[in-house]
């Protein structure tokens, strides 16, 4: 009896072993948890990608081809959504406030770097965790194929001329465009009047239409209606020549000194979201750019590639918000 005793013990002890063992299972480990580490079988489900800008501009192309590219190294669908306003700050607000789960990604524009030094928006680079640097493309003054003046010098001339009659349409007030339309104005000492659009398409639309006498927009955003006939760039804001126009003189080569004044485009997640999840997006966007259906895709929209990973595309948003803190001061347009 007493060695049945015993023996009933032993299983009982055995039995609690295992059970404590199975519950320790289903606790996450140190694998699986913190900053480091997420989801292990992440992506699980469709993903969203926020655009802050409307549909038809540069941001919104290069956002649907990367994600079409893009989904067949996260083996899950991406569905774009469009969410412009504030000149970007609508939709990039709403993408660094989403769940931290890698389930929303947000293409991030320049804007981020600029919006809060000039007091459009709270929203800045610290609030984002960066994924991937995808596309950078400078500012090119560009008008209506009739304009009276065919080259950069006989703009400014014909501004001089007419101050602040000229109306220089951007995507918004605090966006690259306006930054760009500005910068242009005090280096060539000029006065113009800025209408802001939500975003770069409906500004270029308005140009085509007759409602605005310039943009300062990407090459690629004019590109339909350079291709058209129905406007000429006049110059652009880089050290080197567009591979888009590169016909078309930089400002620098017309006698204008000027920074570079660009755009770029990169994919970020929420600041919290977990180490591991970002390393399979950026591992997967990063594939998506180096895709030829993806480079293509580009050429033809006439938007140019420049790929960064995480850490690289970090200190790039970092450097930019210092960058237009800075310009912003010697323009006059900080409100910090």
């Amino acid at each position: 009896m007493k060695n049945l005793r015993k023996l009933l013990i032993l299983i009982a002890s055995f039995g609690l072993m295992f059970a404590l063992a199975g519950c320790g299972s289903n606790e996450p480990d140190s694998a699986s948890g913190g900053n480091g580490n997420g989801d292990s079988d992440f992506p699980n489900k469709s993903i969203t990608m926020i655009v802050p800008t409307s549909a038809g501009g540069g941001t919104d192309a290069v956002a649907r081809a990367l994600a079409s590219e893009a989904e067949e190294f996260l083996g899950q669908s991406i569905g774009v959504v469009n969410k412009p306003g504030g000149s970007g700050s609508v939709g990039m607000t709403e993408g660094a406030n989403a769940k931290a789960d890698g389930y929303t990604v947000t293409m991030v524009i320049a804007e981020i770097s600029m919006l809060d030094h000039m007091g459009v928006s709270p929203i800045k680079p610290d609030q984002m965790k960066a994924v991937a640097l995808i596309n950078l493309d400078p500012a090119a003054l560009t008008v209506p194929v009739d304009a009276p003046y065919d080259t950069l010098e006989e703009f400014i001339a014909y501004a001089k001329d007419h101050p602040g009659e000229l109306k220089v349409g951007n995507a918004g007030t605090g966006s690259i465009w306006h930054v760009a339309a500005e910068s242009f104005a005090k280096k060539a000492n000029i006065k113009l009047s800025h209408v802001p659009f939500e975003g770069a398409a409906p500004a270029v639309t308005a140009l085509a239409g007759g409602h605005v006498d310039a943009v300062t927009v990407s090459p690629a955003e004019v590109k339909s209606q350079l291709d058209a006939g129905k406007v000429k760039i006049l110059g652009v804001m880089s050290d080197k020549r567009s591979e888009i126009v590169p016909d078309v003189p930089t400002f620098t080569e017309a006698g204008l000194e000027s920074e570079t004044v660009a755009t770029w485009r990169g994919i970020t997640v929420p600041k919290d979201t977990p180490d591991d999840i970002v390393a399979v997006l950026e591992d997967a966007f990063m594939k998506a750019a180096e895709q030829d259906k993806f480079k293509e895709i580009m050429k033809n929209n006439g938007l140019g590639i420049k790929h960064e990973d995480s850490e690289a595309f970090t200190k790039h948003m970092n450097d930019s918000y210092e960058y237009f803190g800075k310009m912003f001061s010697e323009l006059g347009l900080s409100k910090k």
